[in-house]
C-alpha cells in the first residue's frame, strides 16, 4: 500500500522562490570584481535570476544545454546558479585557476553553449576562445561602462545588457527532479578532469543536510560568507542552503587576502564562513600582525584538505571561533562528514575534545560509509583499524559525465573515495591519508597527514608536507618538507626533536628539507604529485 502524500518534485527554483517569498528583504552583499560593494535582496536576486532564464531562452538555450561560468563569488554568479538550473539547463562552473589547456578541455568536453566570464578573467578567455569549439557566445559579467576596451572576443555579450530588457516574470518549468542541474569537474591531478553531474533532487537533499544543526548549521539569523569558490563544488552548497534557510549571504569576489576578508567579516556581521586551510593561514597572519579580534564570527568550516590541530586551537583560543572540520569530495556534492560534538564530549578534558575535533567529522544522514581492507572486507568501526574509505548515498555520484573512466562503483553501489581512514562507533571518520600518498615503510603504513599536522604545531612552521622517498631497506621513508613562517628560524634537528614525543619513533622523518613555498592544486590542496616529481632523485641520508 502506498501513502497518500503529494508527489512534488524537488527543484532548485523552489529555493529561490522560498527565499524571495519569506526572506525577501534579507541582504546579499558582494565585493564586485569592478571594485565597489554591491547590495541587494533575495527579492531582487529572484527577479534577476528569472531575467537570466528569459535571456537564455532568447538565445536558444534548452533543457539539458550546458552553460559555463568562469567567475568568482558574487551576485551575478549567484543569479546564474538559479537562472540556468531553474530553466532546466546545466550550470557548469569552471575553475579559472586551472591550466589553460585544462580549461579548454573541460569546456569542449562539456560542450558548453555559452560562457559567462568575470572581467578579470576575460584576457584568459580571449586567448582560449579559438579553441572553444561549441561556445556560441561569451558573456562578460559586467555592464558596458566596465567592459575592458582592449578585449577582442567575437560575439562578446554584456551581462547587464543581456538581461536588462527582460521582464523578470519567467515561469519556472516543472520537470523530473532527477534532471541534471549542475556540472563540476574534478581537478584532474592525474589524467583528464572528470565531470560530476548533479541533479535537482541531489542538490536539494544536500542543502537540507548542510543546513541541519549537526551539519554546517545555518539559520535565518546567520550571515554566511563562503570563501570556498562558487566554481569549487558549488561553494560546498552554501548558495543553496543559504536560500533554504534565509541566511544573509556575503560574497568576497576575487579578494581573498586576510585584510579584505576581515573587512567583510566585521562590516557585514559574518557569523559563519567556510574555506580551505591555506586561506585561513593568511587570515590568521593578518589578525596576528595587526592585533585584531573577530567580533561576530563564531564558526569556520574548514575542508578541502586536513586542517592542522594547531589552527583549530588558535581559532578557538585567540578568537573564540569554533572550527568545524569537514570532509567531502566533488563526487559527493561535496559534504560527507562535519565535525560537530555530541553531548558526551562536554565532559571530556580540553585535550580529549581537541583530539575529537582533529578528526574529519561524523557522518551526515544521507551518507553511508564504511572502511574495507585490500580484499574488500569491512573493517571494524573502532577508531583504530584503517582501510579504504567507501561511500554511497543520494547525493553521491553514480558515474562520471559521458562515462569518462568507466563505472567507478564497487559491488553494492559503493564509491571508492581514494582515502584511507578510520571510523569509530559514533560515526567519526578520520583520514589517515590518500591511498596514493600513504607511505609504506617495511610493510607498515605511515600517515603523511598525521606527520604534517604534528609539524604544523611548531611555531616557526607556516606549512608542512610529507612524501615517501625510496629507501633500499624499508621501501619508503618519510621526507618532511617545510615552508617557514616569514622571519622564523628553525633547523632539521629542532624539528625532529619537536616531533620526537608526538609520533611513533619509527614514523620520524628520515630527513627534513626547507622550501620557499609548497605547491598547491587549483583547489588549495598540497600538490603531492609535484613534490614527488621535484624530489624524485632525492637521496635520504639513511639510504
Amino acid at each position: 500500500m502506498l501513502g497518500l502524500m503529494q508527489d512534488r518534485p524537488l527543484l532548485i527554483s523552489q529555493l529561490i522562490d522560498f527565499a524571495a517569498d519569506f526572506h525577501g528583504d534579507t541582504e546579499i552583499v558582494s565585493r564586485t570584481v569592478e571594485g565597489p560593494i554591491h547590495r541587494y535582496t533575495y527579492s531582487d536576486a529572484h527577479r534577476r535570476a528569472k531575467q537570466v532564464s528569459e535571456a537564455l531562452a532568447g538565445l536558444g538555450i534548452r533543457q539539458g544545454d550546458r552553460i559555463g561560468t568562469l567567475a568568482w563569488n558574487g551576485y551575478r554568479h549567484f543569479e546564474l546558479y538559479y537562472g540556468i538550473s531553474g530553466m532546466g539547463a546545466v550550470c557548469h562552473t569552471i575553475n579559472p585557476r586551472l591550466f589553460p589547456e585544462q580549461i579548454a578541455y573541460i569546456v569542449n568536453h562539456a560542450e558548453d553553449q555559452l560562457l559567462f566570464v568575470d572581467i578579470n578573467i576575460l584576457p584568459l578567455v580571449e586567448s582560449l576562445a579559438p579553441q572553444l569549439k561549441t561556445v556560441r557566445h561569451i558573456v562578460a559579467m559586467t555592464d558596458r561602462a566596465h567592459l575592458p576596451a582592449d578585449i577582442d572576443i567575437p560575439n562578446l555579450l554584456v551581462y547587464e545588457e543581456l538581461i536588462g530588457g527582460q521582464p523578470g516574470t519567467f515561469e519556472w518549468p516543472v520537470f523530473d527532479e532527477r534532471t541534471a542541474s549542475s556540472l563540476c569537474y574534478t581537478s584532474g591531478t592525474t589524467g583528464n578532469p572528470k565531470g560530476v553531474l548533479y541533479h535537482h533532487r541531489s542538490t536539494i537533499l544536500h542543502a537540507y543536510a548542510s543546513a541541519l544543526p549537526d551539519g554546517i548549521g545555518i539559520s535565518a539569523r546567520d550571515s554566511v560568507l563562503p570563501v570556498v569558490p562558487m566554481f569549487h563544488v558549488n561553494a560546498w552548497g552554501l548558495p543553496y542552503s543559504g536560500c533554504l534557510s534565509g541566511a544573509k549571504l556575503v560574497f568576497p569576489g576575487a579578494a581573498l587576502d586576510g585584510a579584505s576578508l576581515y573587512e567583510l567579516f566585521e562590516a557585514e556581521g559574518v557569523t559563519i564562513t567556510a574555506g580551505v586551510p591555506t586561506v585561513w593561514l593568511l587570515l590568521l597572519q593578518h589578525l596576528q600582525a595587526k592585533k585584531l579580534k573577530l567580533s561576530t564570527l563564531r564558526k569556520s568550516v574548514i575542508g578541502g584538505s586536513a586542517c592542522p590541530p594547531a589552527m583549530i586551537e588558535t581559532f578557538k583560543r585567540d578568537y573564540g571561533v569554533d572550527v568545524l572540520h569537514a570532509w567531502g569530495m566533488t563526487e559527493m556534492s561535496p559534504l560527507g562528514t562535519v565535525n560537530t560534538p555530541k553531548a558526551k564530549h562536554r565532559k571530556m578534558s580540553e585535550a580529549e575534545q581537541n583530539a575529537v575535533k582533529a578528526k574529519q567529522g561524523r557522518v551526515l544522514f544521507g551518507v553511508e560509509m564504511k572502511i574495507v581492507d585490500d580484499s574488500g572486507k569491512a573493517l571494524p568501526r573502532d577508531g583504530k583499524a584503517f582501510g579504504d574509505l567507501l561511500v554511497r548515498g543520494p547525493w553521491i555520484t553514480s558515474g562520471y559525465f559521458k562515462d569518462e573512466g568507466g563505472n567507478p562503483l564497487r559491488d553494492g553501489g559503493w564509491f571508492p573515495t581514494g582515502d584511507v581512514a578510520t571510523l569509530d562507533a559514533d560515526g567519526y571518520m578520520q583520514i589517515t591519508d590518500r591511498s596514493k600518498d600513504v607511505i609504506k615503510s617495511g610493510g607498515e603504513w605511515i600517515s603523511s597527514i598525521d606527520l604534517e599536522n604534528a609539524a604544523m604545531a611548531h611555531p616557526a612552521v607556516a606549512e608542512a608536507a610529507v612524501i615517501g622517498i625510496h629507501h633500499p631497506k624499508w621501501d619508503e621513508r618519510p621526507l618532511l618538507i617545510i615552508q617557514k613562517k616569514a622571519g622564523a628560524d628553525v633547523d632539521k634537528d629542532a624539528l625532529l626533536g619537536f616531533l620526537k614525543d608526538k609520533v611513533a619513533k619509527w614514523w620520524l622523518p628520515d630527513d627534513v628539507t626547507f622550501v620557499d613555498s609548497i605547491p598547491h592544486t587549483a583547489t588549495g590542496k598540497i600538490l603531492k604529485t609535484r613534490l614527488r616529481e621535484d624530489f624524485k632523485d632525492y637521496k635520504l641520508p639513511t639510504a
